[in-house]
């Protein structure tokens, strides 16, 4: 017992609170005990090593640091300090603040007094943004009390330029043409140099274009001017950011650099804005640099790796000469000419999630204005700034303990960002929900599938209603012409039993057109009714106008998961034409003129299984597609594989898949990849290239004005075929298993083609 009460005496001992008198009766004790070695603020002397930057100091709690100095290390030459219960109390605690992050031993102070002080008075936020407010020709300082300890903010102030933020020194470049340009250098090598001006204008530079470098010493930070009072305030405001978006969030500006919404609608040449490149998802370049007489000369220019990011699936987006790219929960500014890091952004991976977020999966961003925006695993959608990578805000479109995750690309409309979430195979209600790009407000939500009791709920017969999925976890498109927004939604739950969702279960595996300021539905077209074998409809609906049956026509084309290419009316959503594109396809012997499928016995799952062709991965899936208007060829990969489908009985359960079934693959009968290509007119396959490989990669395809098909080979390699012809002209080994789509882009006057290979980014040119 009294070994008990000696222990929660000690707790309380140190989880007293610690107040400004203490941590300065502490500072006066250890200059008096401790300065002569370790130096005046610990950062080590003449016979003591530096105790701020010590990991091993760092790992002590409060407790095992009193024990510490009260016990010495006779060994190592420091004595023991034997004081007693207040003093050391104190001494730990200017220690603590020595060597703990501010935010975790804020400095003390009336932090609402700093922060009005830093926002008026002051004018800090003339340069420095924080929590989405402020200026941006400074870092942004949102999560600086993480970053820095309260020693080092406190130093900033009264010394600027003695402790600075990397990426921020300040230098005027010269170049060849006389021109000067000041600004911050954000990266830099021998080669290449990363210039930010004050005005947020990003400058790529190479060697050969710069003359000469004047770097400034001293800080264009000016002294601050504040009585002690408002100096110790603002450290108290200051030590407390430990990061997140504030309340007050400032409209979408467009300032030099900035991409307004035109250049998404007409991209400007060589740039590509948007996860397909186009709002129309419509994976074909006009670039035609590259082309079938100098493709075989194509090589890496470089390459970026991602830490820990797995297998990438991010496609990047080229704005103004940057690249943006995604691993989970986090955003890479990269140089396009180079590859060098401009900014990173991150946040912790969520734990507890399950499918597809539980992967680590993300697929890229969208910009528009001075934001780029990217959703989380956690179905959050967030708002970055494009010159600092600052947080500027953060929503919450799910709960992801209900299963939600998010996963891929959202979608820049106007003024407004596009998402759906993920979660298909999960028991979740899906949705497409669209923001203000400007404050992350939401505009509208529009339901993939009915609640009890609404009037489509009649398609839903038994009980599985409730967690019916739906998601919509790929990039939709847009189209100006008509003013909608077309978004794929995802198969019904569970997957494969279908006897508690009698019916169509709409609007499940089915393209939503939708006005985009509203939400409203225009029309819809169900591809599988029904489906019982997981073949959602995420393939990318592609904005194409062509030639179609003797006249002039706004098409929207979809390869889809169930082995039908699909010829739609984007006014009215309308079936033209519907044709298979595998020749593994059992479940239906056609689409008739109704534009529902004609069934053929023996296909839906049973308890024993049975088998059935497309495989559950699809006669394609995600994987991009493209359309050549020269050619009038339509590209994409193509799976010819079946499986054993089961079904069995399942209750939705939080935290787990909502399958009611599964599938296997048919013993001696595995998959094969084909790069295809398509006659849009009737249907028919052009020519098609055999892939060798375990049939199981992700890659898609990319069209260029030069001739040209861009792939991602199931053997590993990347690839070049004549869109013509599919006579393959060029490849270069990856040793990788595809989960990425290509992209093209001009840089330093030059094509390039990027892909997401394993946890790097490829960029590849000609010498």
């Amino acid at each position: 017992m009294r070994l008990a009460a000696l222990c929660l005496a000690v707790l309380y001992w140190f989880a007293r609170p610690v107040s400004a008198q203490s941590i300065a009766a502490g500072r006066d004790q250890f200059q008096r005990l401790c300065a002569g070695c370790h130096g005046a603020e610990g950062a080590g002397g003449e016979r003591g090593p530096d105790i701020v930057s010590s990991r091993r100091t760092r790992r002590l709690n409060d407790q095992q640091l009193g024990e510490l100095i009260r016990n010495g290390i006779p060994a190592a030459g420091m004595p023991a300090f034997p004081l007693k219960g207040g003093q050391m109390r104190e001494i730990v605690a200017y220690v603590r603040s020595l060597i703990a992050p501010a935010a975790e031993s804020p400095a003390p102070g009336d932090a609402a007094a700093g922060e009005a002080f830093f926002f008026g008075k002051g004018g800090c936020a003339a340069c420095h943004m924080v929590r989405g407010r402020g200026g941006i020709s400074g870092p942004d300082l949102s999560d600086l009390g993480r970053r820095r300890r309260s020693a080092e903010i406190e130093q900033a102030l009264r010394a600027p330029g003695t402790v600075r933020t990397p990426g921020y020194e300040v230098a005027t470049v010269r170049l060849g043409n006389g021109r000067s340009i000041r600004g911050f250098v954000r990266n830099e090598s021998n080669y290449d140099l990363q210039l930010q001006d004050f005005a947020g204008t990003f400058h790529l530079l190479r060697q050969e274009q710069i003359s000469g470098i004047a770097r400034e010493k001293q800080s264009i930070m000016p002294a601050l001017q504040a009585a002690p009072a408002e100096r110790q305030n603002l450290l108290a405001y200051l030590s407390r950011l430990s990061g997140g978006p504030g309340p007050a969030r400032q409209p979408v500006s467009e300032p030099t650099g900035a991409v307004p919404f035109a250049d998404l609608l007409n991209p400007k040449p060589g740039e590509w804005p948007t996860y397909h490149g186009r709002l129309s998802g419509n994976r074909h370049s006009p670039l035609r640099q590259i082309d079938v007489s100098n493709v075989s000369g194509l090589a890496p220019r470089w390459i970026f790796q991602i830490p820990n990011a797995g297998r990438l699936e991010t496609t990047p987006v080229v704005v103004n000469g940057v690249m943006y790219v995604t691993a989970v929960n986090e955003v890479y500014a990269l140089d396009a000419g180079t590859g060098r890091q401009i900014w990173h952004y991150a946040r912790p991976r969520s734990r507890g999630l399950v499918g597809d977020a539980a992967g680590g999966i993300n697929r890229g961003v969208a910009v528009l204005g001075d934001r780029v925006f990217l959703v989380t695993d956690n179905a959050h959608l967030v708002a970055l700034h494009r010159v600092t990578g600052g947080l500027l805000w953060d929503v919450e479109m799910a709960d992801s303990r209900q299963n939600y995750g998010a996963t891929s690309a959202p979608l820049a409309v106007k003024d407004l960002v596009i998402s759906g979430v993920s979660g298909g195979d999960e028991g979740v209600r899906g949705f497409i929900a669209a923001y203000k790009a400007a404050t992350g407000e939401r505009v509208w939500r529009f339901w993939t599938i009915p609640a009890p009791g609404e009037p489509l709920a009649k398609t839903w017969a038994g009980k599985a209603l409730e967690h019916g999925c739906g998601t919509t976890w790929l990039t939709g498109t847009y189209d100006p012409e008509t003013d909608l927004l077309f978004w794929g939604a995802g198969n019904p739950c569970p997957d494969y039993n279908g006897d508690e969702r009698q019916g169509d279960n709409l609007y499940s595996s089915s393209v939503l057109a939708l006005r985009p300021e509203t939400g409203k539905l225009e029309w819809y077209y169900q591809y599988t009714p029904h489906d019982v074998h997981d073949w959602d409809a995420e393939q990318t609906p592609m904005v194409v106008d062509a030639e179609f049956q003797g006249r002039r026509r706004r098409l929207l084309l979809q390869a889809n998961r169930n082995g039908f290419f699909y010829v739609l009316d984007r006014t009215d959503g309308k079936l033209l034409r519907a044709t298979p594109f595998v020749e593994k396809l059992t479940w239906a012997s056609g689409i008739g003129p109704d534009g529902r499928p004609r069934l053929l016995p023996g296909a839906e799952p049973t308890p024993e299984g049975v088998p059935a062709c497309p495989a559950v991965e699809g006669a394609t899936n995600w994987m991009s597609s493209a359309y050549n208007p020269d050619t009038g060829l339509f590209y994409l990969m193509a799976l010819e594989k079946c499986n054993i489908y089961r079904k069995s009985p399942e209750v939705w359960e939080p935290g787990k898949s909502f399958y009611g079934g599964s599938t296997k693959d048919i013993p001696g009968e595995p998959g094969k990849k084909y790069l295809r290509a398509i006659y849009l007119q009737s249907g028919k396959i052009a020519w098609e290239y055999p892939q060798i490989g375990p049939a199981t990669t992700w890659g898609g395809v990319l069209a260029t004005a030069g001739g040209l098909v861009f792939f991602c080979d199931d053997s590993g390699a990347f690839a070049a075929a004549d869109a013509k012809t599919g006579k393959l002209l060029w490849h270069f080994p990856t040793s990788q298993s595809w989960r990425a789509s290509p992209m093209t882009y001009m840089a330093d006057g030059k094509q390039f083609v990027a892909v997401a290979a394993g946890s790097v980014i490829l960029s590849f040119g000609l010498p």
